[in-house]
Parts: structure tokens; C-alpha cells; sequence
């Protein structure tokens, strides 16, 4: 994915990318210097060329030192897209046939993941525009589609349509609202930072059988007072006239 494109342009595009999406980030200097998930990124550009040219043992050194000094691991044979973003930079995890598209920004404790030990395709697809929240695992080779949000913590090992979003363990679709729909990405580069706003399947369906329940006690209720109420069949016999 970064064929065609100058290392130092991709880096470029990189650095500006984390001003345009961290409202941390105050200047140049600052993200170049004090900023792990970038210069994972920037290790792995020059591991994923050295990869590509046979360097094998270089490539994986060079990878192995990046995990050291970031704590991000990102094995050089993965194909990373333009402007990828990794906020705190911390824990990240993406396997070697993992592929990852443009604009692309994952948070801490992220994992691109296997589920097999069979060659080839092992890792996950990555649309271009996703955003994967802290501590999701996106395992196996599915493929998330473009502008689709994975929220924190979720496990996902199915594929995901694009412009949706994947909740819980196991993940679950849920359609975002008409309003954030594609908002992975925002003009100017900005990334949609309302991840209070991602829906909660599981809490929605407690809310309606919570409701359920309620309506059922007072229609139990209701009943039981009437058949308190209601004289036996004796007793209508005794009050008879005549």
C-alpha cells in the first residue's frame, strides 16, 4: 500500500496526520520527538521496504527495536496505508499479512491478529477510514470495511460491513446513527472523538426487558387485586334473592 509513494512523503503525511486527529498534539517538533505510536510507524516503513527486498533478518531486527523503544509491535511483512495513526502507542499488536488502508487510526492495546497456524493469509483486512477503539482484538482474515468503527475492547472475528459499527465479545453489528455515519474521518483530517456515543446493544435489550418486566408485575398486580375482590361461587349463591 505504500508502493509508488517517496518514504519521506509517508512520513510526512504520518506526522501531519496525528496534529490533524490528537487535539494533544501542539506542534511538529513535539509529535517527532515525543510521540511512540509515530515512530513505530515510521520503523515500520523502513522494515516493510527492507521486507519487500528480501532483507528478511534486517527487516525483523529492525522491527524487534521498534517494539523495544515503543512497546508497538508491527511485524515488517504487514502492508500499512497512508496517514495510519496509533494513539499512545502502547501495546499494539499487527501480524505479518495484516493489511491496513488509508487514514486509518487505532488507539492502545489494539490487536491485528491470527487465528491459525496454516501459511498465507492469517491477519485481518483493514479498510480505509476505520477506527478500532483501546483494547479491541480484530482477529483472523476478515476484513473490516472502509469508514467502520470498532468499539473499545470488542472482539471481532467476523467480517464488518462498511460504515458500521462492532460492539462486545463477540463483537455485534450496530448501524451508527444517520449523523456519524462514516465519521471516521472529518474535513481536515479530524477523527470523531464521541466514543460515548457508540450504541450498547447489550444495555438496550436489558432497557426493554427491564420495561417488560415492570409492565408484567403491574398487570400481575392488577390481576391478583380483581381475583381478591371477586366472590366465590358460594357466596354469589347465598346472595341470590329468591
Amino acid at each position: 500500500m505504500t508502493r509508488g509513494n517517496g518514504l519521506w512523503r509517508l512520513v510526512a503525511e504520518d506526522v501531519a496526520c496525528v496534529k490533524a486527529r490528537d487535539p494533544a498534539a501542539r506542534h511538529g517538533l513535539e509529535i517527532v520527538l515525543t510521540y511512540p505510536g509515530l515512530h513505530a510507524v515510521i520503523h515500520h516503513r523502513v522494515a516493510h521496504r527492507l521486507w519487500r527486498r528480501g532483507l528478511r533478518f534486517p527487516a525483523r531486527l529492525l522491527s524487534w527495536f521498534a517494539r523495544l523503544v515503543t512497546n508497538v509491535d508491527i511485524h515488517p511483512g504487514a502492508r500499512i496505508g497512508r496517514r495510519f495513526f496509533i494513539d499512545h502507542g502502547a501495546g499494539v499488536v499487527i501480524g505479518e499479512t495484516a493489511e491496513v488502508g488509508d487514514d486509518v487510526t487505532l488507539y492502545h492495546g489494539v490487536t491485528l491478529g491470527g487465528t491459525s497456524w496454516s501459511p498465507g493469509k492469517r491477519h485481518p483486512t483493514i479498510g480505509s477510514g476505520v477506527l478500532i477503539g483501546a483494547g479491541a482484538k480484530v482477529l483472523g482474515p476478515i476484513r473490516v470495511g472502509a469508514g467502520a468503527r470498532i468499539g473499545a475492547n470488542s472482539v471481532v472475528v467476523e467480517d464488518v460491513p462498511p460504515e458500521m459499527t462492532v460492539v462486545g465479545i463477540p463483537g455485534r453489528l450496530v448501524r451508527a446513527p444517520r449523523a456519524r455515519r462514516g465519521a471516521a474521518g472529518r474535513p481536515g483530517g479530524r477523527i470523531n472523538l464521541d466514543h460515548h456515543l457508540i450504541p450498547d446493544p447489550v444495555g438496550e435489550a436489558l432497557t426493554l426487558m427491564l420495561d417488560r418486566i415492570a409492565f408484567l408485575e403491574v398487570r400481575l398486580a392488577h390481576t391478583q387485586g380483581r381475583l381478591s375482590y371477586e366472590p366465590e361461587p358460594e357466596d354469589r349463591d347465598h346472595g341470590r334473592v329468591g
